[in-house]
């Protein structure tokens, strides 16, 4: 089959960055919908669709519903909404974004347990209104960082970026992976148990997924304590919700810092209502700087696959099945 003279037709399936659309549309003949249907994609478009943009979730049944699909450029680094697994299995190489929101992820990360370590919010609301006025100086705070110990749930990218921006703060850091590194100087604990018992902060950065749903569990939070702080900017689905909700409300830990949800964009009632917590609307990456950069990155990695070259950012699965450069149509 000869090699069409158009642009690829990449569909852009959901909700995506304007920036990101911008980015697909100077490269690529680009069908965009909001709703994560593929059955709204015109039949006439369907079968000439090469791409997919996505930001979140890709069902296995739209991957499986266009027939001429090569590709799916994921817009952001972790990237369990789409089975990547499956798509190898069709011949379909997945790329997501890395590197280029490590940074901003981890830089908020820092300011999200600085938020929750120093009761932040509450006292910004006490400056705000006038209860400086009315009620006089704002209550001290029960935590601070001196002389603590982070333990970082996933020493990626991220949580590497994490930890090194955390050593001027003079904190103790530790780690649990899925094996131990030998490229850093932290201390390794060898389950995620462990690493909650050792640490007064438990710091995820882990990607969500099968391997990684629920682990923090009752147990995990039992183990980092009363006195202890979670902090989640990895996935929601990494931290069992009703379990931390429980913990909370009980004292088995003293605060939460959590910037992504099981199910969001709801968050439980439960959640909300808790003082000791801080909840950002997963803001980590969200400024348009690096939103932009993702993007383009997603644009790049369309733009190689169809040009024959290397992808810049494949994912594992598509790495281990070959597909990791487009090869030549029969």
């Amino acid at each position: 089959m000869s090699e069409p003279t158009s642009r690829p037709r990449v569909l852009v399936f959901g909700r995506y960055n304007p920036d990101g659309v911008a980015a697909l549309r100077e490269r690529f003949d680009v069908t965009a919908i909001e709703e994560r249907d593929v059955a709204l994609v015109p039949d006439a478009e369907r079968g000439a669709i090469r791409a997919v943009a996505v930001a979140g979730h890709l069902p296995n049944a739209a991957i499986d519903a266009l027939p001429a699909l090569e590709i799916v450029g994921h817009f952001g680094v972790g990237y369990d909404g789409v089975d990547a697994a499956h798509a190898a299995e069709c011949g379909v190489a997945v790329t997501n974004t890395p590197d280029v929101l490590t940074d901003e992820v981890a830089d908020t990360a820092v300011a999200l347990l600085l938020m929750t370590v120093r009761d932040l919010v509450r006292a910004e609301h006490h400056a705000r209104s006038d209860a400086w006025e009315r009620e006089g100086a704002f209550p001290l705070t029960r935590f601070n960082l001196r002389g603590r110990t982070v333990g970082i749930m996933g020493l990626g990218r991220i949580g590497l970026a994490i930890a090194r921006r955390l050593e001027p703060f003079g904190v103790a850091i530790r780690y649990h992976n899925r094996s131990r590194r030998t490229d850093v100087p932290y201390s390794y604990d060898a389950t995620l148990a462990d690493l909650a018992r050792e640490s007064d902060v438990l710091l995820i950065a882990a990607p969500g997924g099968a391997e990684t749903e629920g682990a923090v569990n009752a147990e995990v939070l039992g183990a980092l304590g009363p006195e202890g702080i979670l902090v989640n900017i990895g996935r929601g689905t990494v931290v069992d919700e009703p379990a931390l909700i429980e913990a909370l409300e009980r004292g088995t830990i003293g605060a939460a810092g959590l910037d992504v949800f099981a199910d969001e964009p709801r968050i439980p009632e439960a959640l909300r209502a808790l003082p000791n917590t801080v909840l950002l609307p997963h803001v980590a990456s969200a400024s348009r700087d690096t939103r932009r950069r993702m993007g383009d990155l997603v644009a790049a990695n369309l733009a190689a696959w169809f040009a024959g070259e290397t992808l810049p950012t494949p994912v594992p699965e598509s790495a281990d099945a070959g597909l990791t450069r487009r090869l030549a149509k029969s």
